[in-house]
Parts: C-alpha cells; sequence; structure tokens
C-alpha cells in the first residue's frame, strides 16, 4: 500500500454491511459472510484494518500463516494499533494446531503490550460465523438502545435507577 494512500478512517456503514479490503475478495471468508447474508463492500484503501464494521469497529486478521511464518505480523499489528482512532480494534487470530505453540506469545504481545483485544478463532468459517454475529448484534442493539436512552432519560429526571432496560444500558459498552 502507497504510505501517501489516504485510508478511509470514517466509515459510517450501515447495519448489515461491511467494509472488506481488496485482498479478501475470493476468499472462503468472505464466500461465508455472504452466505450468512452479510452485504459486503470493497475497498483499497483501509489503512492496515482487513475489515470495517457498522459501529466504528475495524478488525485485523492474523493467520495461521502470518503467526509460523515468522515475526512479520507483530509490525502489522503496532501499525494497527498506532492507526487507532475512534474505531473499536479488535484483532482476531487463528488458532490451530500448528499455530498453537506462538499462541501465547501472541497473546500477551496483544493484549498486555498493544492493549487490543483478541479473539482466537479455529479458521475462517468461525471467523465469517463471528463477524456475522457481531453484525447482527449491532443491528439489534439500534432499538434497544433508542428505548434504553429514552428510559435513562426519564429516570434521571425522576432520579431512579430501576426499569427493564437499566441493567442492559449500564452493562452496554458502544
Amino acid at each position: 500500500m502507497d504510505p501517501k494512500a489516504a485510508v478511509l478512517v470514517n466509515s459510517d456503514l450501515p447495519y448489515g454491511h461491511i467494509l472488506c479490503h481488496e485482498k479478501w475478495r475470493t476468499s472462503s471468508l468472505l464466500q461465508a459472510l455472504k452466505d450468512g447474508g452479510v452485504k459486503i463492500l470493497f475497498e483499497k484503501e483501509l489503512g492496515v484494518a482487513d475489515f470495517h464494521l457498522p459501529s466504528k469497529t475495524r478488525l485485523l486478521y492474523v493467520s495461521e500463516c502470518d503467526i509460523i511464518a515468522g515475526n512479520g505480523y507483530k509490525r502489522k499489528l503496532v501499525r494497527y494499533r498506532n492507526a487507532s482512532s475512534s474505531f473499536q480494534e479488535l484483532v482476531l487470530v487463528e488458532r490451530t494446531r500448528l499455530s498453537e505453540q506462538y499462541f501465547s506469545a501472541l497473546q500477551r504481545f496483544v493484549v498486555f503490550d498493544l492493549g487490543l483485544s483478541l479473539l482466537p478463532v479455529s479458521g475462517q468459517t468461525e471467523a465469517s460465523q463471528l463477524i456475522t454475529q457481531i453484525i447482527t448484534l449491532d443491528s439489534a442493539v439500534v432499538p434497544v438502545e433508542t428505548k434504553c436512552m429514552k428510559f435513562v432519560l426519564s429516570s434521571l429526571q425522576t432520579g431512579t435507577r430501576q426499569g427493564p432496560y437499566m441493567d442492559v444500558f449500564l452493562s452496554w459498552k458502544p
């Protein structure tokens, strides 16, 4: 990628859609996402991230091949963390029999050293299921969030902290 190229940083995607880097166009992960009903848009200039999801979430996928090949993925992870903006950053890591011996060191590096969230997956199929769940949950949260905000505002005005949506609101993190 050209370092001077414009990077898409403020993607405000409709729910049920995903913005995907061009390099994933022919992957089994994308085919499984399409089969799951996810609408996919392609973009070459996503920066280091592989996917942008609705609700300001970015994903970086570290494959088994990247892990076994060596430390090149570490530089990519550091660039991913440093390029952070207002997005929630998630790192999906293939945890397989072959990559198992490297996983604990990678987990320490991602979570403790970089402060990123790591989600292990067994492969691209499981990754597509996880991404589909994230997108589905994001689209389901919107109506609840609206009701919840109305209730919270009314609760704050009356000074109460009880109600059907208060527990959901207090535990919900955007």
